[in-house]
């Protein structure tokens, strides 16, 4: 009996250090760590436009990372940016600084999940609102091939929607109707009500922990009638750890 106590025990003990061992931290981001992506925008019918970008830490604290961005060779200034810890980005949304997408959410656990979500309220002059609602989860480890080699990575996959509700339009119309006696100028005006439109959104990212960062990336967005609008996607050419 005591044998058998004895061997629960461990396995009760042994349970909690693999989940442990299967955690993968945040990275340790220094100042001139680098990367290098083939960015790719597909965009419907028949848009397409390629970049090679590159990504420099300036300075990484313990809740933000601080970088440069620019496309690889240019001579033009690199654009100077701010992103979380985890990657994620945020910008103003009704007032409030909002996370909009957060594609890494650690430590990364093989089946952890997390949402995003948020509402805008006039994002532009056709939209009276926009809402996301985007479902996250850590998938598990597959092997991806990219320019920069192939690569253990976990895979992080996320679905969701977008809700949009188009702004009240004041329509109006004229014409001229003559007659013997002279031309009289006719205006009529319309109401046209706010439509609702909805659609689907698909992510997938594949982190490789030794290099701090995705070494691929999907993002695709589709309309109301299920048909793809957009494709973003990125793939590592290189990577480059600062000096210690």
């Amino acid at each position: 009996m005591k044998i058998i106590q004895t061997t629960l025990l461990l396995v009760s003990m042994a349970v909690p250090m693999l989940c442990q061992a299967e955690s993968t931290p945040a990275p340790v981001l220094r100042q001139g760590d680098s990367w290098t992506y083939i960015d790719t925008v597909e965009t419907a019918p028949n848009g397409w436009r390629q970049t090679h970008d590159e990504i420099v830490v300036t300075r990484a604290t313990s809740d933000h990372v601080y970088f440069e961005t620019k496309q690889a060779g240019a001579t033009q200034a690199a654009v100077e940016m701010i992103a979380g810890a985890d990657w994620s980005r945020s910008r103003n949304v009704n007032g409030t600084e909002t996370v909009v997408n957060q594609p890494l959410s650690f430590p990364l656990t093989a089946g952890k999940t997390w949402q995003l979500k948020y509402t805008e309220a006039h994002p532009n002059v056709k939209h009276d609102s926009e809402s996301m609602n985007t479902q996250f989860k850590v998938v598990g480890p597959e092997s991806v091939e990219v320019p920069a080699g192939k690569f253990q990575a976990i895979k992080i996959e996320a679905e969701g929607e977008w809700t949009a509700v188009t702004s009240p339009v004041h329509a109006a119309t004229t014409g001229a109707v003559s007659t013997q006696n002279g031309t009289t100028v006719v205006a009529q005006t319309r109401n046209v009500a706010p439509v609702t439109a909805t659609g689907r959104v698909y992510k997938a990212f594949w982190y490789v922990p030794e290099v701090g960062r995705w070494v691929k990336s999907v993002e695709e967005y589709y309309s109301s009638n299920g048909m793809r609008t957009q494709r973003i996607s990125t793939e590592l050419e290189s990577f480059k750890a600062a000096a210690q």
